[in-house]
């Protein structure tokens, strides 16, 4: 293991020279992957150096214990060298997780959809449900949300509603939060007090920076509307809304939030960039899937992940068969329980093929 640290070590000191030199500082694009690299391997580099002093220190009690004479010191030998022991494994473990393959989209921002399915109304209805979750979930981890797009509901909540999230590690957070989730309630809407089922579908996606995606303007058509949305007289009586058509694949991003023209096309660009690199990267998740089956995989989008049962106040993930009785909690953002527990049998997974 300490031969692995090493040569960390050395690509860590090597970074560090490379992103000091003015040619690729110069470099935008090649600064940024560098630094992220580094910033990284930071941890890892740090771990080495307490796990290199803690054999250290097993090394020197051994050595002590097999000359020494003297019972006083004999004895702190003997409880110095019980103590490294005792700290070893569990630091061993620590180390072999710090080493498994990172995805490097987990640093990036996400962009969040939520789009309203089976349930009519009510499905609306959850959809702002689950934006209000995610966006408290947000708040409480000290990340920025930035409204993009959003089409209401006629009853409340959202039929549709694309938003960003800022903030460090927010993908690798998230991502597990793709696929389909249900609802199990009394809707709003019924006067029967029946429970229905509704569901609301959640896409996350690793924000793209200008360089991941490269996009011909050319290729684009941009059209613009009137808005629909909040904001104003002023937003729904002039062309401020802005919808951008990507001719080679068809994509269509859009964004009526802000009352600038400017501001909806950067932000609808944005969108757009998101999209067409998701289009990327699920041709490297469909090669990667035939190496790994995830049981908690971020590309299924029409995979039913999660339920949240009001009259049971039960929160069940099917993936990796967790049910919580706390859903008032859970509705209201207290999802980290889940998170972990996701990333926990994600690692869990990552850590037996890599034995395998």
């Amino acid at each position: 293991m300490l031969d692995k640290l090493d040569k960390i070590l050395d690509r860590y000191d090597e970074l560090g020279n490379l992103i000091s030199q003015p040619d690729i500082i110069n470099n935008q694009k090649q600064y940024i992957s560098l630094s992220r690299e580094y910033k990284g391997l930071q941890p890892v580099v740090e771990k080495r150096e307490e796990y290199k002093n803690l054999l250290d220190n097993i090394s020197e009690s051994e050595d002590i214990i097999a000359v020494e004479t003297d019972a006083e010191i004999l004895e702190m030998a003997k409880a110095q060298l019980e103590e490294a022991k005792q700290k070893l494994p569990p630091l061993e473990e620590n180390i072999k997780l710090m080493l498994l393959p990172k995805d490097p989209e987990d640093v990036k921002n996400a962009v969040m959809e939520i789009r309203a399915g089976t349930g009519g109304d009510e499905a609306s209805i959850f959809a702002g449900d689950l934006y209000r979750m995610y966006s408290r979930y947000a708040e409480l981890k000290g990340w920025k949300v930035s409204l993009l797009d959003l089409s209401e509901g006629t009853s409340g909540g959202f039929k549709e509603i694309i938003f960003e999230v800022n903030g460090e590690n927010v993908y690798g957070t998230l991502k597990f939060e793709a696929g389909v989730h249900r609802v199990q309630r009394v809707p709003q809407t019924e006067t029967q007090g029946r429970v229905h089922t509704s569901a609301a579908t959640v896409i996350v996606l690793p924000e793209a920076e200008e360089f991941d995606v490269e996009i011909d303007m050319k290729d684009v058509r941009k059209d613009l509307f009137c808005s629909s949305g909040p904001g104003g007289q002023s937003v729904n009586t002039t062309y401020s809304a802005v919808r951008l058509t990507h001719i080679p694949t068809g994509i269509v991003a859009q964004c009526q939030d802000e009352k600038s023209q400017h501001k909806n096309f950067d932000k609808a660009l944005k969108v757009l960039r998101s999209r067409l690199y998701e289009v990327e990267l699920q041709k490297k998740q469909e090669e990667n899937a035939i190496k790994r089956k995830s049981m908690v995989s971020s590309g299924d989008r029409s995979a039913k992940i999660r339920t949240y049962n009001y009259p049971q106040s039960r929160v069940t993930d099917h993936r990796i068969g967790l049910t919580l009785y706390d859903l008032e909690n859970i509705i209201n953002g207290s999802i980290q329980k889940l998170i972990e527990e996701l990333k926990v049998a994600d690692t869990s997974e990552k850590m037996s093929q890599e034995t395998s």
